[in-house]
């Protein structure tokens, strides 16, 4: 074995040699989009460039620059982009302290901004303020095309004032635009920017396809000379699919009321609207694409004061709650589901449009009304939200019906060889998963009917005051 020998000291040296030190520059952690770009909404040129002007808080910013959502090569960033709501271009004013590569390049800010704003994006500041007079009439010229569409308060299913709008009914207007026939896809190419920024998981309509339909809401305004314009208060993307053999369904796919108008009442408006559209044009029913839970809130707030008119409501509602008052459901070995008979889920859909599974939404929150004394009758009625909702998310362990999918032998792909039934007992699948893998499934259905049942009684407690109550018979 032989041993490696260090270098020999030299003996003629007086001084220690001195040890060269290397320097490392400091690696770019980047910063996140969110922490460094504020986004306003303006309507006016004295707005821009005030701190006080309405603030956007957008749902996903970080999505827009690179993987990591970071943005890179900055000392001191600070972006605020300023958007008009009179005519929706942007404008993006960019201050920093110095700018240098430390490992992950230098973002291209044009670039990214680009990605979100598209054309609405003006480079020039001088150029943004200018818009504010030259395209004050921009929203009115597009929606000229449109067909002004009227809220048939008389129809009768929704009469209550809307003493929360924070404009008269008087100075709205709902305009339909049908991509292709009107400047639809012009003014959506505007929006685009706003509805990626501010709706979750949403993705741009095909502004081609003559089967979307913007449901425009406008409020008219007057200007310091006496001329009236628009302002674009929301709107809601809506699709129309062809029914066999001669009618349609529609499909609400995207509803955005701008967040200075948010929570005076105008979504609802606009969905009243469409449900007018609806009932009129006989259309086979209205659903809603992935519902987000609090437009859900507003939906079955007011397709049960729509349904409170809808006669066969009354008794299918009576003869449920005779039933659930009989006696300790829990004691029982089978808990009934109380579920109206299929003629009245079928009958709402022939005059009000509301699809099955919205109805069922709507069923609970009457049982629980007409309940009364409701602490009474509260365990049992958990009860039956309880084994319904085991039922349609792990029916097949708890002994009841609803859909299965059952492997049949084939010689053909047998990967993909299946058959599909729902059996009698079973109802409308509800889109509410759980894992049966889980040891604490109880808990995790358990978790599911608590937040149903609070999401009930705070629909209830909505609607109450609009709805006249007779009580079963005990």
């Amino acid at each position: 074995m032989v041993q490696k020998q260090g270098a020999s000291a030299d003996p003629t040296a007086t001084e220690p040699k001195k040890r060269r030190r290397v320097g490392f520059s400091s690696v770019d952690s980047g910063v996140e989009a969110k922490d460094c770009i504020k986004i306003y909404l303006v309507s006016s040129k004295e707005e821009v460039g005030s701190t006080d002007s309405f603030c956007i808080e957008a749902v996903d910013l970080n999505s827009s620059f690179d993987d990591d959502g970071k943005i890179y090569g900055y000392k001191g960033l600070k972006i605020a982009i300023w958007v008009s709501s009179i005519s929706f271009h942007a404008y993006a004013d960019i201050a920093f302290e110095s700018t240098t590569d430390g490992g992950k390049g230098i973002t291209d800010l044009k670039s990214d901004l680009q990605k979100i704003f598209a054309e609405t994006l003006i480079e020039s500041e001088e150029e943004f303020l200018q818009t504010f007079s030259t395209q004050r009439n921009l929203i009115r010229s597009m929606v000229s095309t449109g067909e002004v569409l009227q809220h048939k308060t008389s129809i009768g299913q929704i009469s209550d004032s809307y003493g929360g709008l924070g404009a008269t009914t008087s100075d709205l207007q709902v305009v339909r635009l049908v991509v292709g026939k009107t400047a639809a896809g012009h003014l959506y190419s505007h929006l685009i920017p706003l509805v990626l920024l501010l709706v979750d998981g949403s993705s741009p309509i095909d502004v081609v396809d003559p089967r979307w339909e913007l449901y425009v809401l406008i409020q008219n305004k007057t200007d310091e000379k006496g001329d009236i314009y628009n302002v674009l208060l929301g709107f809601t993307a809506v699709y129309r699919f062809y029914h066999y053999p001669d009618s349609s369904r529609l499909r609400l796919s995207q509803i955005l009321v701008l967040p200075p108008y948010q929570h005076k009442g105008y979504g609802r408006y606009l969905l009243e609207v469409l449900n007018d559209v609806a009932v009129s044009e006989n259309v086979y029913d209205l659903t809603v694409e992935e519902p987000l839970d609090y437009f859900q809130h507003v939906r079955t707030c007011v397709d049960v004061l729509r349904l409170n008119k809808f006669h066969p409501m009354k008794d299918a509602v009576n003869s449920a709650v005779l039933q659930l008052k009989q006696g300790k459901l829990s004691k029982k070995t089978h808990t009934p589901r109380l579920m109206p008979a299929t003629s009245v889920i079928e009958d709402a859909r022939k005059s009000l449009k509301i699809n099955k599974k919205q109805f069922l939404q709507c069923w609970d929150v009457f049982l629980y009304l007409w309940l009364d004394p409701v602490d009474k009758y509260m365990a049992d009625f958990v009860g039956i939200i309880s084994n319904r909702m085991k039922e349609d998310l792990i029916g097949k362990d708890s002994g009841a019906g609803g859909k299965r999918v059952v492997e049949v032998p084939s010689e053909y792909e047998p990967e993909m060889s299946f058959v599909m039934f729902r059996s009698q007992a079973g109802e409308a699948a509800s889109t509410v998963q759980i894992d049966e893998n889980q040891p604490n499934q109880e808990e995790q259905l358990q978790q599911l009917v608590d937040e149903r049942v609070k999401e009930i009684k705070s629909i209830a407690e909505k609607v109450s005051s609009q709805i006249s109550v007779t009580a079963a018979a005990s």
